[in-house]
């Protein structure tokens, strides 16, 4: 693995922190949809794989914690959803970070395959924005007027899938959180985004501690150089400066500017990076 304190990867890094932190700010989603494909480009794929989850999921704190602060100062999140919500990602977060601890998952071709599994994910996430930017101007403003249906089985159900999600593939989760609460709860975006961010400072931290104490199933400490979970730390280290300062500009901007622009650009990075994360042929 190349040597994460030469200037250009460090710059590259702190850049990386920067941009997953605004638009995991502004859109809710955290930033490991942007730190894990990232990495993988820096690093390379496959045997790394855990070692980014790790990363993400730490450095997931960092974007969370200043954009729930912003969301909060402005009235953006329910409780009625984050009753049921948060306890839901939190309990499936463990289950999905155990079920990626598997010996299917672990190894070169373990890891490449949860790559793929992320990858998938991605376009998920990608056809759900494409939509939403396709949508008329009456249908946004009818999403506003709808009534939410805070339900325990229906914001539970956000919790779990979120969780698992977030378990699994070492991300933040927003990206599934977020429309689900606009389908499922009937929540207007701002809120979705804001309930989302809120849930991630639990849930990207209890995920964190039991991925990086887990790590050493798929890189035993050989006594030479750095245990894997010191690495993760450090890699996640470099990117939480630039990440709080991208996440609190990003959460700022989701209550005063229309994320139309930002929501096009992000499109074509997830489609860089789920083409990335497949490991396809170039």
């Amino acid at each position: 693995m190349p040597d994460p304190f030469q200037p250009d990867t460090l710059a590259f890094i702190a850049l990386i922190g920067l941009l997953a932190g605004t638009l995991g700010g502004l859109l809710g989603v955290g930033g490991s949809v942007i730190i894990i494909p990232a990495l993988a480009l820096i690093f390379g794929t496959g045997e790394n794989q855990h070692l980014y989850q790790a990363t993400a999921m730490t450095a997931n704190l960092a974007v969370a914690l200043p954009a729930a602060a912003r969301h909060r100062k402005a009235g953006a999140l329910r409780p009625a959803v984050l009753r049921w919500m948060l306890p839901a990602t939190v309990l499936f977060i463990v289950v999905g970070v155990l079920i990626s601890n598997l010996p299917i998952f672990s190894g070169g071709e373990g890891g490449l395959w949860l790559g793929r599994v992320l990858a998938i994910f991605l376009i998920y996430v990608i056809v759900v924005n494409i939509r939403k930017l396709l949508r008329s101007k009456e249908k946004k403003a009818a999403d506003w007027e709808r009534k939410p249906k805070t339900t325990p089985a229906r914001c539970g159900a956000v919790g779990v899938i979120m969780g698992f999600a977030a378990g699994l593939m070492g991300i933040g989760g927003g990206a599934l959180a977020v429309p689900l609460q606009q389908m499922l709860v009937k929540l207007p975006f701002r809120n979705a985004i804001a309930n989302s961010s809120f849930v991630m400072v639990f849930s990207a931290g209890i995920g964190a501690v039991l991925k990086l104490t887990t790590l050493s199933q798929h890189y035993p400490d050989t006594g030479e150089g750095w245990p894997a979970w010191q690495l993760a730390l450090v890699l996640s280290g470099i990117l939480a400066p630039t990440a709080i300062i991208g996440a609190g500009i990003g959460a700022k901007l989701t209550h005063t500017l229309r994320p139309r622009y930002v929501r096009i650009a992000f499109v074509l990075l997830m489609i860089a990076a789920a083409y990335k994360m497949a490991s396809l042929p170039l």
